[in-house]
């Protein structure tokens, strides 16, 4: 029975409530543990199509007639187009049109920041369209850019309004502490680094527009190019079955969808419109730079009293201001917390989600922080931890729908032992050390998301939903779900999906959402396919359904005396089929949804060159059921070596003068390789949420990308009694720190008192 419902819906950390037609889901969440498919490990189903170069990308795809596009955009950091003229272009050979400012909105006169797109050529190579944008008449008139974060908030140069949040009373709780601790943290601009770049191939086929397009959010893009031509959402139809990476910078339909539109429109030709890597590393978004300035007060036995932070969030000319602030918010107990962010508008290329926004960057500050309270305090990081454990949301007191933080610490406790030995292998140039950081994150996914099933005679079934899987593994999850419901064997499974007018209406890749949003669907249409095939095999045996069940491919009774195989059944349908269809269920009302874990880092740190290697990263995460251990492993493994790539080495540069962007290719911009990779021990809590729909499933795309940095640098204060203060560690970072923790004396391998941990450098 369908019903009408206001429900909260989340998704990288923004909330809004909307009104949603939902189904209702009278399934029972499967008992705790592994079962015959769910909870297995399992190979991914396009595996091979991918390993053979078969899958076929939005860069792979090439339709009869399609032309190439070329787009000219701003070389400096704040300018004006003056005079542009298109005539020499269009001259030029092999060119079939050619759009500038005031053609479409995304072309801008008016340019805000370095790779602003102005104009555009469709010709028929790539090569053609570039010599045309190159021949383009324009003139410039450059104007002074504001590039420092703390100047763009002094001028009112904001993006979006200051996010105040506060509970309690921060300056009473400062008083009652014993002990005060401050720290301004800063991070830098991080680049998704997608190895498939942001591209579309647009055309019409009558008043049909299709978009074939690399993204994360394929029904977002259908609903922005049909508001945006004013016309009808049917009448869009936006196609992605395999992606090569987004990270959160492929939410959006962006310019280069509608430059294609535009030129598709004028040439009556298909058109492809693809960053190139330079123009990939300029505009198409980033994790922003933050400054945060942080200061937490505590009582003598560890109980915090007061958490306070300043956060700026180096926006970009535009995007939006992260929850920097969100794990001080909700990670810790805390009965005085204030925090007041700032989205500064500044002459950068634009922000776009990347991977936990803002909680990555929030978390270095916070846990870093925390360990010098430790360190103030004499007292061992991870009971700190445990003792500021928040039983209940900070927030406004809401109970979790599931939360296992504190048995992830107790999971992690053989890590953080080996502190010791790591320790005692320290050598006069090379010092060794353990640190840990705790992760808070959303994950919980919500409606609407709908799937359908279709099964045979054969007793095979086909999912079908127009969701993508961004390189995730979510294809894999879906049909082990449905396989596990329907009771039938992996391989009998297909699933279709990436197609808006091929099957029903899907959630977002985004917000480590699409396994809690789409899985419920899936297996609710399962369960509906189930249903209508045991009341044939009921009518069949003349039993009652409720004795009936399917398992391993057959129809089983509960007495034992019937088992049929499930295709002898659907044998009777000949060429008729079962159609199953299913819908996401709300989340539970008047709880919070959040995932937890911990991460603990053993580093070496030459102290002589300030090199730093990570050694090993042991993580323990709590996201509800795991679907697919092998899956989750990987994702786990994936999001550390993208969080060591952030604390070590990835940096966007930019002149601080003209704001020039000074990395603009892979060769500059320092991606980690296999050898930085380090040994990585992960293990899952896999208990399943209760309270969270028919699957109990979190998602896990976000979380262990979240706590690596801080457990990084918290290993690094525990091997040298450096604190810092800044990411990305570049050798310049980490010997200014050894300087500064020399003058303290401080440098050196901490020692340790009978049952403690002392101050690092003590």
């Amino acid at each position: 029975m369908a019903r009408l419902i206001r429900t909260e819906k989340e998704v990288e950390g923004r909330f809004e409530e909307v009104w949603l037609v939902v189904e209702e889901d009278a399934l029972q969440q499967w008992p705790a543990g592994a079962r015959e498919v769910v909870g297995q490990p399992a190979t991914r189903v396009d595996g091979l199509e991918r390993a053979r170069g078969e899958a076929v990308y939005t860069a792979d795809l090439k339709l009869p007639g399609m032309l190439h596009t070329a787009v000219l955009r701003c070389p400096y950091a704040h300018a004006r187009v003056a005079r542009i003229d298109l005539t020499p272009a269009l001259a030029r050979p092999g060119v079939h049109g050619a759009i500038g400012p005031r053609d479409i909105p995304q072309l801008e006169e008016e340019c805000g920041y370095q790779g602003t797109a102005v104009a555009a050529v469709a010709a028929d190579t790539f090569e053609q369209a570039r010599a045309a944008v190159a021949a383009i008449e324009i003139e410039w008139e450059q104007l002074e850019p504001v590039l420092d974060p703390d100047e763009a908030i002094a001028r009112k140069q904001l993006v979006g309004e200051p996010r105040e949040r506060s509970r309690g009373d921060l300056e009473a709780g400062l008083a009652e502490a014993d002990i005060v601790v401050e720290g301004e943290y800063r991070t830098q601009v991080v680049l998704q680094s997608s190895l498939e770049t942001h591209q579309s191939v647009v055309q019409w086929v009558g008043d049909t527009i299709e978009v074939y397009t690399s993204t994360q959010n394929i029904w977002g893009v259908r609903e922005e190019v049909s508001a945006a031509l004013e016309i009808p959402g049917d009448k869009v139809r936006v196609v992605c079955h395999y992606m090569g990476g987004g990270f959160g910078s492929k939410n959006d339909a962006d310019d280069f969808t509608f430059i294609a539109i535009e030129l598709a429109k004028r040439t009556a030709r298909p058109v492809r419109c693809a960053l190139t890597r330079r123009e990939e590393n300029i505009a198409s978004g980033n994790r922003n730079a933050t400054i945060q300035r942080l200061t937490i007060g505590a009582k003598a036995d560890g109980t915090l009293t007061a958490l306070g932070g300043e956060y700026v969030n180096a926006t970009g000319w535009g995007g939006w201001s992260t929850p920097v602030e969100g794990p001080m918010q909700q990670l810790y107990s805390c009965p005085n917390v204030k925090t007041t962010t700032w989205g500064a508008k500044i002459n950068q290329p634009p922000m776009k989600p990347f991977r936990a926004p803002g909680f990555v960057e929030g978390t270095f500050g916070l846990e870093s922080l925390i360990d010098v309270l430790a360190g103030k305090l004499d007292m061992d990081p991870l009971e700190l931890r445990r003792k500021n454990y928040a039983g209940n949301d900070p927030s406004d007191d809401r109970p979790y729908s599931g939360k296992n933080l504190m048995e992830c610490y107790r999971r992690a406790e053989p890590h953080w032992e080996r502190r010791h030995d790591v320790r005692a292998r320290s050598t006069d140039t090379v010092k060794r050390g353990v640190g840990m950081a705790s992760q808070v994150w959303y994950g919980g996914g919500g409606p609407p998301s709908y799937a359908w099933i279709r099964v045979g005679s054969d007793g095979h079934a086909t999912v079908v939903t127009a969701m993508q899987d961004i390189g995730t593994g979510s294809k894999t999850a879906m049909a082990q779900i449905a396989a596990e419901e329907l009771g039938i064997p992996l391989d009998h499974v297909t699933v279709t999906i990436g197609d808006s007018a091929r099957g029903p209406y899907a959630s977002l890749s985004a917000g480590s959402s699409t396994i809690p949003s789409m899985g419920p669907a899936v297996r609710a249409a399962a369960a509906d396919a189930k249903r209508q095939i045991i009341e044939i095999a009921a009518q069949r045996f003349d039993l009652e359904e409720r004795v009936l069940d399917i398992t391993v491919g057959n129809v089983v009774s509960a007495d034992g005396n019937l088992t049929v195989p499930l295709t002898e059944v659907l044998g009777l349908l000949e060429s008729a089929q079962i159609l199953g269809k299913g819908a996401r269920g709300p989340n539970p009302t008047g709880m919070t949804v959040l995932t937890f874990g911990v991460q603990v880092a053993e580093v070496a740190v030459d102290v002589e060159t300030g090199e730093v290697w990570v050694d090993r990263i042991a993580a323990i995460h709590d996201v509800g059921r795991v679907i697919n251990p092998l899956g989750a492993e990987s994702q786990i493994e994936g999001g550390i070596i993208q969080g060591i790539g952030h604390t070590l080495s990835e940096h966007r540069l930019h002149d601080p003068r003209t704001g020039q962007i000074l990395t603009t290719g892979l060769d500059a911009y320092k991606l980690p390789t296999i050898a930085d990779v380090p040994e990585i021990v992960s293990e899952l809590i896999d208990q399943p949420d209760e309270h969270l729909t028919n699957l109990g499933s979190k998602g896990l795309g976000e979380p262990p990308i979240i706590p690596t940095a801080a457990a990084i640098a918290n290993a690094i204060r525990d091997a040298t009694g450096a604190e810092v203060h800044e990411l990305p560690i570049s050798r310049e970072e980490m010997l200014r720190a050894l300087k500064e923790a020399k003058e303290r004396g401080r440098i050196g391998a901490p020692k340790e008192r009978e049952g403690h941990r002392a101050p690092a450098g003590v």
